[in-house]
């Protein structure tokens, strides 16, 4: 790991995005509530905040971090087909949240994926990507902007 004992503490936060692109079956599915595991919305944007909250565990040397805030949007898209995915974390650290942030996006698509997979096997998860960061030392970094 890297050492960050020397870093001052300051508020960090991070947003990273991602789809999952699927037929427009599947979508008209999902937004018909007729999925047979459940409501794919609710159900991939918690299982993103537990993942952000669980970061430490799953990459090897990523620091614990004690987050603050962490939200997770799952917007459905007609004109894809698909789900866009937006993750938010937030802290105050000596290390940033991007891979939080990142986590996040990733489980909640997974999720998403998992329960709509036997009604499109072709669905596919794409544009994982880090969308902006803010704090530290290394200041800010806007990639692109951010939807909503």
């Amino acid at each position: 790991m890297v050492d960050v004992g020397e870093k001052p503490e300051t508020e960090r936060w991070a947003v990273a995005g991602g789809r999952v692109l699927m037929s427009a079956e599947a979508l008209e599915r999902v937004l018909a509530g007729t999925v047979a595991k459940g409501n794919v919305g609710v159900v991939a944007e918690l299982a993103g905040v537990l993942a952000a909250k669980r970061t430490h565990e799953l990459i090897p040397l990523c620091h614990p971090l004690g987050l603050t805030h962490v939200d997770v949007r799952v917007d459905w898209d007609k004109a894809l087909p698909g789900a866009q995915i937006q993750a938010s974390c937030r802290t105050r650290g000596r290390t940033g949240v991007e891979m939080e942030a990142l986590t996040a996006v990733s489980v909640a698509a997974l999720t998403v994926y998992d329960m709509i997979k036997a009604i499109d096997k072709a669905a596919h998860i794409t544009d994982i990507r880090l969308v902006e960061k803010h704090g530290g030392t290394g200041g800010d970094l806007v990639l692109e902007e951010r939807s909503g």
